[in-house]
């Protein structure tokens, strides 16, 4: 079985080998695809195709994804959490050096000079360019995944202190955090010890606005932030207070909007943190992998709307559900299954807030009984989408 990719967005071509022969990309079939692979491509105002399965975005953020209507639909939305990690941590430490010494300043100012004696205007000018060093100060991080951590261990390599906060971080993250961060339990730790705040969250109801009014009015005077993760963390209007009464030094981030160019303070750069030559391989690489195993064989691994749900195939069909996450749904299948004189070889479902994943490998060979077992999956009012897999 051959299975359809539609790309957006210059996917990197070395990475869609991940993808197999098995795979057809922007072919004849992409008008009605197995999977989508995108980076930036906004699909709010899209109609998905009947066929689409799949949507893999090659970076972090889902922001131009409507998962909640991809989830409706049953289909499936990835991310690559970590591919870009080391890209994006090389601009907040490039970020961090910038602010402390000001060479963008240096640099625009120097540029204005002319004339025969420009080395001795560089002399006389220079001391308003006279920075400070970021060894023995204060860092505080908010979010310690892939990224977040990854700034931690090198701030401390730096010679900075570091805070570090995220209630919800991962067993695999803690163990690559060095011990000398400092792990703290309240945001107002951070907002009220440190010289220089970097996050590292996704953009949700609970983070919208992280940065507002109270987060200012507990941080030290000069403090600087750095900000490559989403946009609406901070409130500008907040931010512009904090500015003009010196309390914030210098906000550095990737989000420009119209209000925040051309600001004193402010240093806006394109949308590029993750965007070098390995990140978006990196990215791409992941992508293909993640929906390569997921179309042969099921499996979901790093799915923003559904649980990871990972189990050898080794019987003869499988059957994958997404359905409504209701009471007695497993029950439901399970007689399903019975009533048609089907064994069950394996079945493993999880559930992720509104929606649950069902595998169900099945001891059976007849495919015209399994045939019949996938149309009464499909008259049920539960199951949104429902495949089958032939096993090796």
């Amino acid at each position: 079985m051959v299975f359809s990719v539609k790309t957006y967005n210059n996917i990197n071509q070395i990475g869609l080998k991940e993808l197999g022969n098995g795979f057809q990309i922007d072919g004849d079939l992409a008008e009605n695809p197995d999977a989508y692979i995108i980076r930036s491509q906004n699909l709010h105002d899209d109609v998905f195709p009947s066929n689409l399965k799949a949507i893999a975005r090659a970076g972090a953020g889902t922001n131009n994804i409507p998962v909640d209507k991809a989830s409706e639909e049953g289909i499936v939305v990835f991310n690559t959490p970590g591919a870009n990690a080391n890209a994006v941590k090389e601009a907040v430490i490039a970020s961090l050096l910038l602010s402390a010494r000001d060479y963008i300043a240096a640099n625009t100012w120097t540029n204005t000079l002319t004339g025969d004696d420009v080395p001795k205007q560089v002399e006389a000018g220079k001391k308003q360019f006279a920075g400070t060093e970021i060894a023995g100060k204060t860092l505080g991080v908010i979010g310690l995944g892939a990224i977040g951590a990854r700034i931690a261990n090198d701030a401390r390599r730096l010679g900075m202190n570091v805070l570090g906060y995220d209630p919800y971080v991962s067993i695999e993250a803690a163990w690559n955090i060095s011990s000398h961060v400092k792990r703290v339990n309240d945001l107002k730790e951070i907002f009220a010890n440190s010289d220089f705040i970097t996050v590292h969250v996704p953009l949700t109801p609970d983070t919208k606005g992280t940065f507002g009014a109270e987060a200012f009015g507990l941080m030290q005077k000069g403090t600087t932030i750095i900000n490559f993760a989403r946009a609406e963390l901070v409130d500008n209007a907040a931010l512009f207070d904090a500015l003009e009464t010196g309390v914030v030094k210098r906000y550095i981030t990737d989000f420009g909007t119209e209000e925040l160019l051309n600001q004193e303070g402010i240093t806006v750069f394109p949308h590029v943190g993750g965007s070098t030559e390995e990140a978006e391989l990196n990215c791409a690489i992941m992508a293909g992998q993640t929906i390569r195993r997921f179309m042969e064989t099921g499996e979901i691994v790093n799915s923003v709307n559904f649980p990871n749900v990972k189990q050898p195939l080794s019987a003869p069909y499988r059957i994958t559900l997404i359905n409504k996450n209701v009471p007695n749904i497993v029950a439901r299948i399970s007689t399903a299954v019975s009533d048609l004189n089907i064994n069950i070889d394996n079945i493993i479902n999880r559930s992720k807030g509104d929606y649950a994943y069902t595998l169900l490998d099945l001891d059976e060979n007849d495919k015209t009984k399994v045939d019949d077992l996938v149309a009464k999956f499909e008259e049920n009012d539960n199951i949104v989408r429902v495949r089958v897999i032939q096993g090796n």
